[in-house]
C-alpha cells in the first residue's frame, strides 16, 4: 500500500494541507496526539517527511529510480519553502547514511559555524550576565553560518545519482507558482507575529498588509526560486559566494541586533565526516550523530542503561517502565550536560560515555522502587583528563525530520534546523529565514572559574539534540528514525525505538505512541493523551509530573522480511509515501 498524492492534485486542492493539518497541534498549542492508523507498506523504497508537498517531490526522484540522497535534496528544497519556520537554507543539519554496497554507515556534520568575530561573551551584557534568551534570539547575533547547502551538496557527491539541477524543480515551481498556506504554518505565524514584525523583510513575506497569513491562502516566493535557480546551476558556491552571500551578510549586519557573520564565514564554511556513534541494544546497533550532536551518544546511553531491565515484559502502560526510563534520561542529560560539546574544540569522552562497563555501573542506579531523589554526572573512562561545569543552554525547537529509503537498500536519517521557530526572524533577500543556532551555545561561560564544554568560541558549532538514527540487525537497516523537538528529540528517538523493538508496535503505532520525557528531573506527558494516565503512578514514584504539549515530528521506516513500512507523527502534517 502507498499514500497516492501527486503534486498536481496537492496544488489543485487547497483544502488539502488544510485538513492534513486539522488535528494537529503546532508548538505553542495544547496538545493532541491523534489515534495510530497503520502504517504505510511498500516494497521498494520510501520517503517519510514533515509535509505532503515534500514528501511528493521526493517520492517523484525515487520513481524516477533517483537515489535517497536525491530524494532528500528535493525534500529539503521543498520544506524550507513550505515550513520556513522548521528548516531551509539559512539553517543546519545532521545526517547519517547506511550504504548498501559497503554496509558502511556515514555520518556528515552539516552543523551551523559561530562566526570568526565571535566571542564566548556574545551573549552577555555589559555587566557580563547571560542576555534573555529571546533578547538574544530575535535579530542578527544568533545567526550561525549555515550549513544546509552545502550538506546537500556533500551528500550528492558522495551518494546522488540524478542530475543535480533536476532536484530543485519540484520546489521552484511551487515558489515561482504558490502554493497554499497549511493550518500549521498560519498559526504558527499568527502567535510569533510581534517577533516576525521586527524584521521588514519578514514581516513583508509572513504578515501582508500587517495581518498574519491565513489558512489556504497562496503564497508565493519568487526570490527562494532565483536563489534554487542559482543554486541548481552552479551548486552550494552559488550561496556561499556573490550575491545570495552578501545578501545574507547585509541582512544579519543590518538587523535590529546586528551580528557578527561575514563574507569570510562563508566562504570558510566546510561539512565534516564525523565518526559514527553506535550503540548496542537488544542486539542491534543504534547508530547516530556524534559530537557536536549530543543526539547519539545521550540515546545510546539510555538504551545502555535499560538493556540489563527486562522493558518488554512491563509495556506501555507501566509506571515501572517509565521510572527506569525517565531515570536512565536524567542520567545521561548529566553526562550531556558536563561532557557533550563540538569535540573539535573540546575533548569529549565519547568512547567512555558508552563504555559498556561505565553503562552497567550508571543503570545500577536504577535498581531502586521510586524516583531518584537527584541525579549528577559520572565519570566515564577518559583517554586524558579535563574538569568541566554543568551547561546552562536553552535549546528552543524547530526542527524536521527526513527518512528515505531508496530502491538500492541505501537508507537516510537527516534532522534538518533553523533552531527556534523562524529562527532568528531575519529572512536573507534570497527568500529563506537565518537560523539562531547560536542561542544552543552556553550564554554563561563558567561556573565558578570552571569552563563550560558548550560556551561560544570562533568558528565553533553549537551542542545539539538532534538525533537522526539507523538501528542496524545483522548489518542491515531494521529502522531509519529522528525528530525535532528541541532536547526532547532524545526523548522522542529513544521512546520510538523502545516502543517498536520491546513493545513490538509498528512503525506508525510507535510513532504516534503518547510522550512521556524526564530530562532534568520533572516528568513531562503528553497532554490529551492516555500518557496522563500514568500522571497519578509516577507521583507516587516520586515524580512531580506536567502534563504539556509535547509536539515532536517523529518519522520513521522500518525494514523486515516483509519489506518497508513507514510511519508520519499525527501531531504534525506529515506522511509516508512508498512503491
Amino acid at each position: 500500500m502507498r499514500i497516492a498524492l501527486t503534486l498536481s492534485f496537492l496544488l489543485a486542492l487547497p483544502a488539502y494541507a488544510q485538513t492534513a493539518t486539522e488535528a494537529v497541534a503546532p508548538e505553542g498549542a495544547t496538545g493532541l496526539a491523534t489515534e495510530a492508523t497503520a502504517p504505510v507498506t511498500s516494497d521498494t523504497w520510501m520517503v517519510a517527511a514533515a509535509n505532503p508537498l515534500a514528501v511528493e517531490a521526493g517520492a517523484d526522484v525515487l520513481r524516477a529510480g533517483g537515489s535517497a540522497a536525491d530524494a532528500m535534496i528535493a525534500v529539503q528544497a521543498v520544506l524550507g519553502l513550505v515550513e520556513p519556520q522548521s528548516s531551509g537554507l539559512g539553517g543546519g543539519a545532521f545526517l547519517v547514511w547506511y550504504d548498501a554496497a559497503s554496509g558502511e554507515i556515514t555520518t556528515l556534520d552539516g552543523r551551523e559555524t559561530a562566526p570568526m568575530a565571535a566571542t564566548p561573551t556574545l551573549f552577555q551584557d555589559e555587566t557580563g550576565a547571560p542576555l534573555g534568551f529571546f533578547d538574544a534570539v530575535v535579530g542578527g547575533l544568533s545567526v550561525g553560518t549555515p550549513g544546509t547547502p552545502m550538506l546537500l551538496e556533500e551528500a550528492h557527491r558522495r551518494w546522488g545519482t540524478a542530475n543535480w539541477s533536476g532536484l530543485f524543480d519540484a520546489a521552484i515551481t511551487l515558489a515561482d507558482e504558490g502554493f497554499p498556506t497549511s493550518l500549521r504554518l498560519a498559526m504558527l505565524v499568527a502567535e510569533d507575529a510581534e517577533r516576525l514584525a521586527t524584521s521588514d523583510a519578514t514581516a513583508a513575506y509572513f504578515l501582508p498588509n500587517g495581518q498574519p497569513l491565513q489558512k489556504g491562502e497562496t503564497l508565493r516566493n519568487p526570490a527562494y526560486a532565483d536563489t534554487l535557480r542559482a543554486m541548481a546551476a552552479d551548486g552550494a558556491a552559488a550561496f556561499y559566494s556573490g550575491e545570495i552571500a552578501e545578501g545574507i551578510v547585509a541582512a544579519v549586519r543590518d538587523a535590529a541586533l546586528p551580528g557578527l557573520l561575514s563574507l569570510d564565514d562563508l566562504s570558510a564554511y566546510q561539512v565534516k565526516e564525523r565518526d559514527a556513534v553506535c550503540a548496542p541494544y537488544r542486539g542491534a546497533e543504534v547508530c547516530g550523530m556524534g559530537p557536536p550532536s549530543s543526539g547519539g551518544l545521550t540515546v545510546g546511553q539510555i538504551l545502555g542503561m535499560l538493556e540489563p531491565y527486562d522493558i518488554a515484559a512491563m509495556g506501555p502502560d507501566s509506571a515501572e517502565a517509565w521510572r527506569l526510563i525517565g531515570d536512565a534520561s536524567r542520567l545521561a542529560f548529566a553526562d550531556r550536560g558536563r561532557y557533550m560539546a563540538d569535540s573539535d574544540f573540546v575533548p569529549v569522552p565519547t568512547a567512555g560515555l558508552l563504555n559498556p562497563a561505565y553503562l552497567a555501573e550508571r543503570a545500577t542506579l536504577l535498581q531502586g522502587d521510586d524516583s531518584l531523589p537527584e541525579v549528577s554526572a559520572g565519570t566515564p573512562p577518559w583517554d586524558h583528563a579535563m574538569l568541566l561545569a554543568d551547561d546552562r543552554s536553552i535549546e528552543l525547537p524547530s526542527t524536521s525530520q527526513i527518512s528515505i529509503v531508496d530502491a538500492a537498500g541505501n537508507a537516510l536519517s537527516m534532522t534538518t534546523t533553523i533552531e527556534n521557530g523562524f529562527g532568528s526572524r531575519v529572512m536573507a533577500p534570497g527568500g529563506f529565514l537565518l537560523n539562531n543556532e547560536l542561542t544552543d551555545f552556553s550564554f554563561a561561560t563558567q561556573d565558578d572559574g570552571v569552563p563550560i564544554a558548550n560556551r561560544v568560541e570562533p568558528g565553533k558549532r553549537p551542542r545539539s539534540s538532534m538525533a537522526p538514527t539507523i538501528v542496524l540487525r545483522d548489518g542491515a537497516p531494521i529502522l531509519v528514525v529522528g525528530s525535532p523537538g528541541g532536547s526532547r528529540i532524545i526523548g522522542y528517538v529513544a521512546k520510538t525505538i523502545v516502543a517498536y523493538m520491546d513493545w513490538g508496535m509498528d512503525v506508525q503505532a510507535a510513532v504516534a505512541m503518547p510522550h512521556l520525557v524526564n530530562r532534568f528531573g520533572t516528568y513531562d506527558v503528553e497532554a490529551g493523551t492516555s500518557a496522563e494516565d500514568l500522571t497519578e503512578p509516577l507521583t507516587a514514584l516520586g515524580y512531580e509530573v506536567n502534563a504539556r504539549d509535547l509536539n515532536s515530528g517523529l518519522h520513521a521506516i522500518a525494514l523486515d522480511e516483509n519489506g518497508l513500512s513507514g510511519g508520519a507523527d499525527p501531531r504534525r502534517e506529515g506522511i509516508a509515501i512508498g512503491e
